[in-house]
């Protein structure tokens, strides 16, 4: 049933928009039209943006920049209940969903599934954000280029969704 109703919500709330549309006498075809003009410039202003994202994940990955950052504090998080091979995972996901998935990948391909590491890895995914990444490209699409306090709070509920990922992960496993 679930997979049913999963199926069929994104249609149903298409529909309920045009039918609103309609009942409010809207001219819904072209709002639509001008819409996807407006996405389609936003697209090309957010180009470059998403272009320094990728060379600067890529960079950070293939530098060895990655490992010399999580070596020395391996030790550490491995004590409070963060293993060393999930650190690429944490130092990657605030830049790339991508590049966390993608490492994410590798970590569930070399290690069991149902090991700790990879439940607490999949954990830290769904409890942080890629705040560089919306950073960039969300806010410079429309033109922010202060975001001081919106990187701040971001890197803050990162680490608070990391945290909260290693105690659900001892609690649950």
């Amino acid at each position: 049933m679930l997979n049913n109703i999963s199926t069929l919500i994104l249609p149903l709330f298409i529909l309920i928009i045009l039918t609103w549309g309609m009942l409010k006498k809207q001219p819904v075809y072209e709002q639509f039209i001008d819409g996807a003009k407006d996405g389609f410039n936003v697209s090309i202003k957010i180009i470059p943006y998403l272009i320094a994202i990728i060379f600067a994940v890529t960079i950070f990955r293939t530098s060895g920049l990655l490992e010399f950052i999580t070596a020395p504090i391996a030790a550490v998080t491995a004590n409070i209940g963060l293993p060393a091979d999930v650190l690429p995972v944490v130092f990657t996901r605030p830049l790339s969903g991508a590049a966390a998935l993608g490492l994410f990948s590798d970590l569930a391909g070399r290690l069991n599934p149902d090991s700790y590491t990879v439940k607490l890895a999949a954990i830290i995914i769904g409890s942080s954000e890629t705040t560089f990444y919306v950073l960039s490209v969300y806010f410079g699409s429309v033109g922010i280029t202060k975001f001081r306090y919106a990187l701040l709070t971001g890197l803050i509920a990162d680490v608070a969704g990391i945290a909260a990922a290693i105690c659900i992960a001892h609690f649950l496993f």
